[in-house]
């Protein structure tokens, strides 16, 4: 725990400096309806019984091994070779303060500059940044750079999105002034190509599509992607990036921007982050990217070296000129989908996806032969679907989780006609014995 070394002789001075009788006068802007006298805590505690009783409470979690956790929906459990960790943990590395200043040290720009690579082979396009914090802001700041370049104000959601992603995006929409237009899925799953060329037009800024979609479904991007541009639309493609071993990447369908989340890249789920948020696009929109682009030159001498090439926060140029807020990148968090990255190589990324989609099918398959149980959506899947079952979802997973499987997500947060329903996600290191007690638990 972390201890603050501040007399009452210190906090009296600070007082002093800020003109402020009391600790009280801090808080005097806020409004009188949202300051509270008092909170209704227990008694203090010292510090060896607070330590005990944070142990004793830990206690009470339910232990999962990661082999036995079905849960996805954007952030899922995945082999990180041992070289990541041992590589981000090298001090010069781990230490180092967000670089977004020009003097940033080669080899950290050199990071950079191979993530930003690894990021345009994954997608596809011609350009990525530095990162960004996670695959919602990344997002939103990619829906931002469209809405900006059309001059248009309204963007249009194609199907099933990630919920907290589109909250995330709903958020930005309503400081930014644009209109989020939502196309719902049909009954496979996938987006109504109907609907969604109703929706679209010439006002339209841009298309959103989830590719897998957050039911895991496999949407045909092509068409989507025709549509757009024929009303001067620009595509958004939010991708998986594991998926991409597997999928077409987005520039070859015509995606203008991809984004995503890149956790599955070797980062633990560290109870929700920090994460990677991963951004990239054709060249024509470079200059409306938010953050920061490393570029390589060489120096007098003809040698290599790593610049930053464009920073467009506020901070490095006219406000009424900045294209974004984002204040920092998550640097470390690309560095370890870097290592990752070049560990894996593109056949290991192949074969990793390969693998998950074939034992999420196999379970799926074993699933539907079960009295009651069945899949929701009948389209094609990677390595999530959901999963109905005879009773609520969360009694379910109840159920399971007493057996040692933590079997799903419950959709009926989300979506209240799906309360049967889990969002299931497997992944190479549900292995098969973890897949046959996930089916014996339900039999």
């Amino acid at each position: 725990m972390t201890y603050l070394p501040n007399a009452e002789k210190d906090r009296a001075e600070m007082l002093k400096a800020l003109e402020l009788e009391n600790v009280d006068g801090l808080f005097s802007h806020l409004p009188e309806r949202l300051r509270l006298d008092r909170v209704d805590l227990p008694e203090p505690l010292s510090e060896v019984e607070l330590v005990q009783y944070f142990r004793e409470l830990g206690r009470l979690n339910h232990r999962i091994p990661p082999s036995h956790s079905f849960l996805g929906a954007g952030a899922s459990r995945r082999f990180s070779p041992a070289i990541v960790n041992q590589v981000i943990s090298r001090p010069d590395f781990y230490t180092t303060y967000t670089p977004y200043q020009a003097e940033a040290s080669q080899g950290t720009l050199q990071a950079t500059y191979e993530f930003q690579t690894m990021i345009t082979l994954l997608t596809g396009l011609d350009v990525a940044n530095a990162s960004l914090y996670d695959g919602a802001t990344s997002l939103a700041e990619a829906t931002a750079m469209a809405v900006a370049h059309t001059n248009r104000q309204n963007v249009v959601v194609a199907g099933a999105l990630h919920p907290e992603y589109a909250q995330v995006l709903q958020t930005y929409s309503e400081a930014q002034n644009y209109e989020v237009l939502r196309v719902a899925p049909g009954v496979d799953g996938r987006v109504d190509p109907e609907k969604l060329e109703q929706t679209v037009n010439a006002t339209t800024a841009a298309v959103i599509l989830q590719q897998p979609n957050f039911f895991g479904v496999l949407e045909d991007p092509q068409p989507i992607s025709d549509l757009a541009h024929r009303s001067g639309a620009l595509l958004i493609a939010c991708v998986d990036p594991m998926s991409l071993g597997l999928l077409a990447a987005p520039g070859d369908y015509g995606a203008d921007l991809a984004v995503g989340d890149g956790q599955p890249l070797g980062l633990p789920l560290s109870f929700g982050g920090p994460y990677l948020g991963f951004i990239a696009c054709r060249e024509p929109l470079l200059r409306r990217m938010p953050g920061r682009l490393v570029g390589a030159t060489v120096d007098g001498e003809g040698r290599r070296g790593y610049v930053l090439t464009l920073q467009a926060r506020e901070q490095h140029i006219r406000r009424e000129h900045a294209t974004s807020n984002i204040t920092t990148n998550h640097a470390l968090m690309a560095l370890a989908a870097t290592v990752y990255l070049a560990h894996m190589g593109g056949a290991g990324l192949k074969q990793l996806a390969e693998l998950s989609a074939q034992r999420a099918h196999y379970l799926a398959g074993q699933l539907v032969e079960r009295n009651a149980y069945r899949l929701a959506f009948a389209a094609p899947f990677l390595w999530e679907f959901v999963l109905r079952t005879p009773y609520p979802a969360e009694q379910t997973q109840s159920f399971m989780l007493e057996r040692g499987v933590l079997a799903g997500l419950p959709l009926g947060r989300f979506f209240p006609e799906l309360s049967n329903a889990l969002l299931v996600s497997v992944t190479e290191l549900n292995h098969p014995r973890a897949i046959e007690q996930y089916l014996e638990a339900l039999a």
